[in-house]
């Protein structure tokens, strides 16, 4: 699929606002740890096993995750800011689903393509879900100047329509070849604004700094392999089908409630 088919899809992702870059808190390694996890791996998800067992380990170590939450009872890593780029959903969503993305990664995109717009339709356009995303790099160089596009289009409130358009051109095997002209084609894609900016922000070392931040703060808290989702409470790991994410966050919300 070429980045020319994907305009239907960004669409969906029209309530994205702008906000400020989102700093990765490494304080929320203690936090992370007290979540339990469940997870049925799906087979060929790189990582996935390992991770899923160091997090287990970690939460029995930790003990209480009550430490763990804010006031309104969502995780310290929760956001829930109403100009986040990097978020769908309203800021009163009972639950909040976290999903951290490499834009690198086919299981990644495969989520993107074929579960996401469904999970977008029947619970987040109806307030039950929101969705915030959080990037890192876990496939090399490429995967971190990714990373750094994808802020500069989040600079300019089209994180999400970016996110979309990489995955939707993405292979069905392997990691994508995003070197800067094609990440810059998919800015021109997308119709970030101001090319000339985007262009720049590909060059901030802030951004880049922001960028190795999120994925050190991510593997410390045990994130090591991707797509992984944080809903209310309890995370789930790999591109599962669609069933199982509707028995995922239909769990949260009835916890929520």
């Amino acid at each position: 699929m070429s980045p020319t088919d994907t305009s239907s899809r960004h669409i969906l992702e029209a309530k994205y606002r702008r906000s400020r870059t989102w700093n990765v808190i490494l304080a929320a390694v203690a936090v992370f740890l007290g979540v339990v996890v469940i997870a049925q791996t799906l087979a060929g998800t790189s990582g996935a096993d390992e991770q899923v067992t160091e997090t287990a380990e970690g939460a029995e170590q930790a003990g209480n995750a009550e430490a763990a939450q804010q006031p309104g009872g969502d995780l310290d890593f929760v956001r829930r800011d109403p100009d986040d780029p990097k978020a769908i959903g309203s800021v009163d969503a009972p639950v909040v689903m976290t999903e951290w993305i490499d834009l690198r990664c086919p299981f990644c995109a495969s989520f993107s393509r074929d579960t996401l717009p469904a999970l977008i339709a029947d619970y987040v356009d109806i307030g039950k879900v929101r969705i915030e995303f959080v990037d890192v790099a876990f496939f090399g160089t490429q995967s971190e100047d990714a990373q750094v596009a994808a802020q500069a289009a989040a600079n300019q409130d089209r994180y999400v329509e970016y996110v979309t358009a990489v995955f939707d051109a993405a292979p069905e095997k392997g990691h994508a070849d995003l070197t800067r002209e094609v990440l810059v084609d998919f800015a021109r894609e997308v119709e970030v604004p101001n090319m000339a900016q985007f262009i720049a922000d590909l060059d901030d070392p802030q951004l880049r700094d922001d960028a190795q931040a999120a994925t050190l703060g991510a593997q410390q808290m045990g994130v090591t392999a991707v797509p992984f989702f944080v809903a209310g409470q309890t995370a789930l790991s790999g591109a599962q089908p669609e069933s199982t994410f509707r028995d995922y966050l239909d769990d949260a919300v009835a916890a929520a409630e």
